[in-house]
């Protein structure tokens, strides 16, 4: 018993050296900078960035194959910690204002109708295979929370009109709700902005007015009253350019349905 014990425990202490000198031999040097980038990163690992995780876009990084200022989560401090870790000094970093995401409809139950009554899976994409959802408005939001769901930071929350709520300041513009949204009702504007059009259809104004009293209806009211020319139609739908807009608010007097807020 003793002899196998000894025979056993000479197996393992010759393997361990081999297994440890096989390390040596084998081992990969990593670059430094590659550390150090990773360190800076925020380590939320969402991917939003486009790689699987802060490590492979540290890399990316180190190869010159990622932007620095290519982690949402981490914006313009981040970015600006990754250009002096590779030196690289000839380079605009995130911008001075953050891309948050936006839901671009307030049509409640109360104000816009539905096609059916949906009682399948809690899901946006489910919904949408039975006759495009059951909202009447076909670019509008169908509240069953998926955007909440696959939110890495919590900003987003369902509120008690069931439609989602974006925190501003929790979100980190890594636009994962914007992918997720199979209506494409959530948009990505500069954090801080004021002035929305709460509305994403593309409809003629008559079947606009069938299904939503909030939605727009393309008059183009806005567009003409807006003294800094920062709202265009696109489609039959106003949207506004809000790194221009001063938040006057007189495009939200024109709006005839209030299909336009400010916060």
């Amino acid at each position: 018993m003793l002899s196998a014990v000894i025979a056993l425990g000479s197996i393992g202490i010759i393997f361990g050296a081999i297994l440890a000198g096989a390390s040596k031999v084998f081992a990969v040097e990593t670059d430094p900078k590659l550390d150090e980038l990773i360190e800076a990163l925020p380590g939320a690992n969402c991917g939003a960035c486009g790689y699987p995780g802060c490590s492979g876009f540290a890399e990316g990084v180190l190869k010159g194959e990622a932007p620095v200022d290519g982690c949402p989560v981490g914006k313009k401090k981040v970015a600006n910690e990754l250009a002096d870790i590779i030196g690289k000094t000839d380079m605009e970093a995130a911008s001075d204002t953050p891309m948050v995401a936006k839901v671009k409809c307030h049509g409640t139950s109360e104000v816009a109708k539905d096609k059916f009554r949906y009682e399948g899976v809690k899901d946006c994409k489910a919904a949408m295979l039975i006759d495009g959802g059951p909202k009447a408005c076909s670019y509008g939001c169908m509240g069953l929370g998926t955007c909440e769901r696959i939110c890495p930071f919590d900003a987003i929350v369902m509120g008690d009109n069931g439609l989602p709520i974006i925190d501003q300041e929790l979100c980190t513009g890594c636009k994962k709700c914007v992918v997720a949204c199979p209506k494409d009702v959530i948009g990505m504007i500069p954090q801080g902005s004021d002035v929305h059009v709460m509305c994403n259809s593309n409809d003629k104004a008559k079947k606009v007015m069938q299904v939503c009293k909030v939605g727009c209806i393309g008059c183009s009211k806005c567009a003409k009253a807006c003294p800094k020319d920062c709202i265009k139609m696109e489609d039959g739908l106003a949207k506004i350019d809000n790194t221009i807009c001063i938040s006057c608010g007189i495009c939200v007097k024109e709006c005839p349905t209030h299909a336009i807020e400010q916060l």
